[in-house]
């Protein structure tokens, strides 16, 4: 095995030795008192259950479809790749939030003994576990399925099983969380009139356990899928632009990557401004991998060209954030808007807040269409294109290049979170629900970042693959004024919408029955609202996990099966239409979904604040509306929108030398 793959292998080995070391540091933190570990309890057993029988039903998907390859492609190896991607992605996403389920209560007891310097500590370290795991699984899994295979066709197999597994985590997760919070808000907060987190409410451990399920593990398995799938593309468009050298340069700037993360979590520290310590680690890790990439560029080719690229992919995501959190946060003209316009009503608040969804796909959509020109003008494309097409899988490197940062600080938002819910649960003084409170809004910002960095990692990863499919279909180009092209392209344009109507109505099904049964307890349990009655939290709990896994089988069947049918039916031209319909339409779809539902959420916390009437106005009903409907936008259709397109890219390109040999039934 050549030596920068060992060296590739043995960095993700140390990132996940990093990450048992913050799981243990975690772990030996005080959870608190009693009524603490029963709450935090409860949250962790019903996480923990969730995910279980998530992954027992789809340990059959997977066996299902490891046969389809191994039968229908006549590759075991590429059925066995496909097998320990998706064991990779099920480990990242259980590990991570196992650990993130024990930091909320400790974090929330640190908030209680030692102060917001401490709880920041554990937030962030449970958060780390996560961003280490996802690193560590997806840079020593691809390093070592290329080493041991040698054949970039087959480790195609590692990246459909990271995105498999992927789609069904971020949809079941996305769909548990939303029934939980939508239902949790609605009859708690504007019928009930009682707090978030109140443990009156009989749906608030749901509502908590779904932060877990979707914003934990389910943003996990959509940035690990990322991840191996922009490694993927660095490895199957390197080896043909510069052979090995291509693969190492970026591998190797992945490993740095994952190095600096390291090293700037021990930057993550401060008593007083947690957004200033966040933001410490982000810029540490991204100058460090910068300027080693730099170097690597002029060692392996005697050229910073390659290096343009890289640069360009990180700077790309970071403006894209920055787009991110000027429309979703509340000390920016567009959340205040829609704040606004809650005084008259909950349709001025619905249709604001869709227009700003639609506004904020401008800036990030012209950011990426420059980002792309640049990488591939950049690394030399207008001389041999290949090389410029190298450089556009280099960009989505480069942007991934700080995952394991980039996760940590998002995947400490739920956790904060979390503890804060721990805190109104357990009835703790004010000072601790001011502490996290603190750490909870710092964490709606780094969410909102992360989700615009996911959806520009998820462009630049997807047209990566598509490139990285064309040059294994042998295809020169689309030609778009053939008709089974365009046919192509108006299938995978429809999918983004068919698959966001799945997924939202499975939200408003699921939530349904859970407002229902929230109602009930209210109605038939007496003395819930004075507190002297314990709610029925497993019912709810049990409401919200049996909707996930019984209505995510669906939409995520609609990735795997539809590209399969167009490139068997109308051919592999077709096929590559389909994948660039699907693009433009998805990511468009994602930026608008998901700021639209942060900037809804964002806009009911402002009123909160004491803007417009603060809690309890008329204002405040209608903006808890538009949250609501703003929910599923933005923790369960739209991100599950990035996914849908890599793993599209993802089917066609395993499944390319069926499509070339037998594709075109129809024509």
């Amino acid at each position: 095995m050549d030596s920068i793959l060992l060296i590739a292998a043995a960095v993700g080995v140390v990132a996940l030795l990093f990450a048992g070391y913050k799981a243990s540091f975690v772990t030996k933190q005080d959870p608190g008192n009693e009524r603490m570990k029963e709450i935090a309890s409860h949250i962790e057993v019903g996480a923990m259950a969730f995910l279980s029988r998530e992954y027992k039903a789809l340990v059959v998907f997977v066996i299902v479809l490891a046969i389809i390859l191994a039968v229908g492609l006549g590759s075991v190896a590429t059925a066995i790749c496909f097998i320990a991607g998706a064991i990779c992605s099920v480990l990242a996403g259980y590990i991570g939030m196992k650990v993130a389920t024990k930091a909320n209560v400790r974090t929330a007891n640190a908030a209680l003994e030692s102060g917001l310097g401490k709880a920041l500590d554990i937030a962030f370290s449970g958060g780390v576990v996560m961003g280490m795991c996802v690193v560590g699984l997806g840079i020593a899994g691809i390093a070592l399925s290329y080493g041991i295979t040698g054949d970039p066709t087959i480790v195609t197999g590692f990246s459909l099983g990271a995105s498999s597994i992927a789609l069904f985590a971020r949809v079941g997760g996305g769909i548990y969380t939303k029934a939980a919070d939508v239902g949790a808000d609605l009859v708690g907060k504007v019928e009930a009139g009682i707090p978030e987190d109140d443990p009156r409410n009989p749906a608030v451990i749901a509502d908590n356990v779904g932060d877990n399920v979707g914003d934990v593990a389910g943003m996990g398995a959509d940035l690990f899928e990322s991840y191996v799938g922009a490694l993927l593309s660095v490895i199957t468009l390197g080896v043909v632009a510069y052979g090995q050298d291509g693969i190492n340069y970026g591998l190797l700037i992945a490993a740095t990557g994952i190095i600096a993360s390291i090293v700037a979590a021990f930057f993550v520290k401060g008593d007083k401004n947690p957004q200033k310590a966040l933001n410490n680690g982000e810029y540490v890790s991204a100058a460090v991998t910068v300027a080693v990439a730099a170097v690597l560029s002029n060692n392996i080719f005697q050229s910073f060209t390659p290096f343009i690229p890289v640069i360009t992919g990180i700077v790309v995501g970071l403006i894209v954030s920055k787009f991110t959190e000027f429309y979703t946060s509340d000390e920016h003209n567009p959340v205040q808007r829609i704040a606004s316009e809650s005084e008259t009503g909950a349709s001025t608040n619905i249709i604001a807040g869709l227009s700003v969804g639609m506004m904020s796909t401008v800036g990030p959509i012209i950011v990426i269409a420059i980002g792309i020109m640049v990488a591939f003008v950049g690394a030399g494309g207008l001389t041999e294109s290949i090389q410029g097409l190298f450089g556009i899988s280099l960009a989505a490197v480069g942007m991934l290049s700080t995952a394991g940062m980039t996760i940590a600080v998002d995947a400490y938002g739920p956790i904060a979170d979390n503890a804060g819910g721990i805190a109104e649960m357990c009835e703790l003084p004010e000072e601790v629900r001011d502490i996290t409170d603190s750490l909870d809004s710092v964490g709606n910002t780094t969410a909102a970042i992360g989700k615009g960095f996911a959806i520009g990692s998820a462009a630049l990863t997807a047209l990566a693959l598509f490139v990285s499919y064309i040059n294994a279909t042998g295809l020169e180009g689309i030609d778009i004024s053939k008709p089974e092209v365009i046919a192509g392209a108006f299938i995978g344009g429809m999918l983004p919408f068919a698959f966001s109507a799945l997924t939202m109505s499975a939200v408003g099904n699921a939530a349904s029955a859970m407002i229902d049964e929230v109602r009930r307890q209210f109605r038939e349990i007496p003395g819930i609202m004075e507190g002297k009655a314990t709610p029925e939290y497993a019912k709810c709990v049990d409401i919200s996990t049996g909707a996930a896994l019984k209505q995510m089988v669906v939409p995520g069947m609609i990735a795997v099966i539809v590209p399969i049918l167009v490139g068997f039916l109308l051919g592999s031209e077709a096929l590559g239409g389909l994948q660039a319909g699907a693009l433009i339409t998805g990511v468009l779809m994602a930026i608008f979904m998901s700021n639209a539902g942060g900037a809804w959420d964002n806009a009911k916390k402002y009123i909160e604040g004491g803007k417009h009437g603060g809690k309890g106005s008329e204002a405040h009903k209608a903006a808890v509306t538009g949250d609501t409907v703003g929910d599923p936008f933005k923790d369960t259709s739209g991100p599950s929108l990035n996914i849908l397109i890599k793993l599209i890219t993802v089917v066609s390109l395993v499944f390319a030398p069926l499509f070339v040999a037998f594709g075109g039934f129809l024509l």
